[in-house]
């Protein structure tokens, strides 16, 4: 029986109804939605969920779609996560004038001119079509010049696949990588990583020993800790002594009673 109710679930969440999105948001007016998450549930037809024209922030990561259609409407969107779907045509989203991050990492986008349909968004700061944390990816980026072609495409681009590439921080991260790839690449020569010289002791021999003082009351101190560490043992060795007694003698009791025949 319950696996037939997530069926007629997973059947009903493959499109977007109005059902769907009042119990997912507790509205009863789809105009009132301004934030939605609906992640893997399987979506493939995104059905009403234009006339939430009020919504801001839409994720429909993880699912199966393919058709952006039905978010032509939604002018006021700012966030949108289209992470792992089955994408490879943005032109829909040129009319979500409002639209500022956008996430397709993880679809089938296949060349940089299918970007061309957003540029007339001016309010567009982040686009992610690369997300290493999830191997996600598109076509599109094994054109080893994507990234200037985009920042070409979108000059007022200030984060492209999660990193800055103009505004605050974005010199500092670019420095810092290229310095990392300028010592991965003098790491190696004629393909092989050099032999590295064995590593020495930051201190000498017997830094760390405790050194016994001359001092008679520190001796003496260092003496009473030693007799006291030594009753110590001795009394858990006594207390797991009489424990095990008392747990053999518990047992023997629970045993049931045999009777000679």
């Amino acid at each position: 029986m319950d696996s037939k109710r997530e069926k007629d679930n997973e059947t009903e969440c493959a499109k977007i109804t109005t059902v769907l999105l009042k119990s997912r948001t507790g509205e009863f007016d789809l105009e009132s939605i301004m934030f939605l998450k609906l992640r893997k549930l399987g979506i493939y037809d995104l059905g009403c969920i234009g006339e939430c024209i009020n919504l801001e922030r839409l994720d429909l990561s993880g699912n199966n779609i393919t058709n952006l259609g039905p978010l032509s409407p939604l002018r006021r969107l700012l966030v949108l996560n289209l992470s792992a779907n089955r994408i490879s045509n943005l032109e829909p989203l040129s009319s979500c004038e409002g639209l500022q991050s956008l996430n397709v990492a993880g679809n089938v986008i296949p060349s940089v001119d299918n970007l061309h349909a957003l540029k007339s968004l001016k309010k567009l700061e982040s686009i992610r079509l690369k997300d290493n944390t999830y191997n996600y990816s598109n076509p599109v980026c094994k054109n080893s010049s994507y990234r200037t072609l985009i920042l070409d495409i979108f000059p007022n681009m200030k984060v492209l696949d999660g990193e800055r590439v103009v505004g605050r921080g974005s010199d500092l991260y670019q420095l810092c990588k290229d310095i990392d790839d300028t010592i991965k690449a003098g790491m190696y020569k004629n393909g092989q990583l050099p032999e590295l010289p064995d590593t020495k002791p930051w201190v000498d021999d017997g830094f760390w020993e405790i050194k016994r003082s001359n001092n008679s009351i520190v001796d003496e101190a260092y003496k009473q800790f030693s007799d006291v560490l030594h009753e110590c043992r001795l009394l858990n060795s006594r207390a797991a002594h009489v424990i095990s007694q008392n747990e053999r003698t518990i047992s023997l009791k629970n045993q049931p009673k045999q009777y000679a025949v």
